[in-house]
């Protein structure tokens, strides 16, 4: 009992002793912000504090995707800013480097392990999503989008302004426009046109003295770092300018399913000899996931094959039935539409849902939920498969999305960008779980380990490779406060293989002293 009291004792006082430290920091690094903003921008609205729980809590959740990071830690989270002007990002990085307090950027929050939002130790989040302009210029096919808008918002803008235009990212519309192009997002239109950061022109970047910068201001070293290696190593991405592509005005998708049943080993076997070769204009995800069988509780795999094609659907037919028959896919099964119109249907809404859901933004998470990512280079075989299916039918709700390289990704060098995932892979594989009580978090980590380690034989090893924008803090991290060299090599090479030592020279150049750091940074090195 005397022992308890003791440890509750001590508890107590380093609770004292934090709150302490930590509410000077938090009150010298408001009024700096106050002091280094003009009262033609004023920053005191978008400034959240735990003063008011309130409104600091509902500022931390509204862009807090993953429900395992929705509690704050408030011993540790000082404040956030919610920047309107570009004075407000200048400030925060400034008076956060002055008060010894680390940074963290979000833009969509889709960050997978909260690493944008969290932290051990006392920091702040600048919150980008105020900062959501876009502007189109359909005669030069380019167009300038700032860092906290959605792909949604994106996509609707670009619509509105040309029905044959579009970029090539990802599906989910909620997610930020900052974080997703600097990672190297993907989407359906890689293998015609490759990936975000293959578009990107131009950017502004704030750098760790509070300075703006260009692309012909930051030098071209900074400009490929930033393209595919996480901006948040480097600074603060305020938007990017990217040029858009042609597409046609009919476009044509469809899903069709495969349950074990229906032979969907099979066909994904024959599926992953096929997908990669296909005419660049044809893009076929394939989907194996937990589904309930046709017994009560009873359980089992559907692989769902979503594709999108540019063009019609008699062009699509003629391919698929002489190349890929073993899917039997059905004219009725296909569906043309606008590109515009398509981003819909990948966001896996019912055909006819009204295009404005993509402006809505979520204010709340939504479930807890685990990723983890793999390249493959050679075609799985059905053993391999089945040894997948056994693991995922432990869990209740788990999938794996195999996305397809092949195309122009083939033709693009690896040290074109950070980005180097293109010749030599066939699939990019995303492993997802999701669950409803936080209870189960712990045995749902373990279980996804489970399934990642049954892969390791089919995927790429030395190193096994890993895709920067599905984070894994598995795969290798350093603590909040510090960042090793050897620590970072871990996880750096198997982000960005051998692109890793230029990063490292570039952060040495332009943040020597590694303000912008997290657990899975970019760390300098000369």
């Amino acid at each position: 009992m005397k022992a308890a009291l003791s440890v509750l004792c001590l508890v107590l006082l380093v609770s004292v002793l934090e709150a302490a430290v930590t509410k000077p920091i938090s009150g010298s690094f408001v009024e700096c912000l106050r002091y280094r903003t003009t009262p033609e921008s004023p920053i005191t609205g978008a400034i959240f504090t735990a003063d008011n729980t309130t409104t600091f809590l509902s500022s931390y959740v509204s862009y807090t995707k993953n429900k395992r990071f929705s509690s704050p830690n408030y011993t540790k989270l000082l404040a956030i800013v919610a920047a309107k002007h570009v004075s407000h990002v200048q400030a925060t990085v400034i008076c956060a480097k002055t008060n010894g307090i680390q940074l963290r950027t979000r833009s969509g929050g889709h960050d997978y392990e909260g690493l944008s939002y969290t932290s051990s130790m006392p920091f702040v989040i600048l919150d980008m999503f105020n900062l959501r302009s876009i502007t189109v210029d359909v005669s030069s096919k380019k167009a300038w989008v700032q860092a906290g808008a959605t792909l949604g918002e994106l996509y609707t803008k670009i619509n509105e302004a040309s029905q044959t235009l579009a970029f090539p990212a990802g599906v989910c519309p909620t997610v930020g426009a900052g974080g997703h192009i600097s990672g190297g997002g993907f989407g359906n239109l890689m293998r015609k046109f490759g990936i975000t950061v293959d578009h990107v022109v131009d950017a502004q970047l704030i750098d760790v003295n509070g300075k703006l910068f260009n692309r012909a201001t930051m030098g071209e070293d900074l400009f490929w770092a930033i393209r595919g290696g996480g901006g948040a190593s480097f600074g603060v991405i305020l938007s990017w300018k990217i040029n858009l592509v042609d597409v046609p005005n009919i476009l044509t998708v469809f899903k069709v399913t495969k349950t074990l049943a229906q032979g969907g080993t099979d066909v994904l076997y024959k599926w992953q000899l096929v997908a990669t070769k296909f005419p660049d204009d044809l893009f076929i995800r394939a989907w194996p996931q937990v589904v309930k069988g046709t017994k009560r509780g009873e359980k089992t795999i559907a692989v769902v094959f979503f594709a999108q094609f540019l063009g019609p659907t008699d062009k699509l037919m003629a391919i698929m039935n002489q190349s890929f028959p073993e899917l039997g896919l059905r004219r009725e099964d296909c569906h043309e539409m606008s590109w515009f119109k398509t981003t819909l249907f990948w966001a896996d809404y019912p055909v006819g849902t009204r295009t404005s859901i993509l402006l809505d933004r979520p204010s709340s998470p939504g479930e807890f939920f685990k990723s983890k990512s793999d390249n493959v280079k050679k075609p799985i075989p059905k053993e391999g498969l089945e040894k997948l299916w056994k693991t995922m039918l432990k869990f209740n709700f788990v999938w794996i999305e195999f996305n397809p390289l092949g195309g122009v990704m083939d033709r693009i060098p690896a040290t074109a960008t950070a980005f180097p995932h293109r010749r030599g892979n066939l699939f990019i594989l995303q492993y997802s779980t999701i669950w409803l009580d936080a209870k189960a978090t712990e045995t749902k980590l373990s279980m996804m380990k489970e399934l990642h380690d049954v892969a390791e034989p089919y995927v790429s090893s030395n190193p096994r490779e890993a895709f920067f924008n599905f984070r894994d803090i598995d795969i290798g991290s350093n603590p909040s406060g510090e960042t090793s060299v050897d620590k970072a090599k871990i996880y750096g090479y198997k982000y960005f293989l051998g692109n890793f030592k230029r990063l490292m020279q570039v952060k040495a150049k332009y943040d020597p002293e590694n303000f912008f750091k997290n657990e899975q940074s970019i760390p300098p090195f000369a």
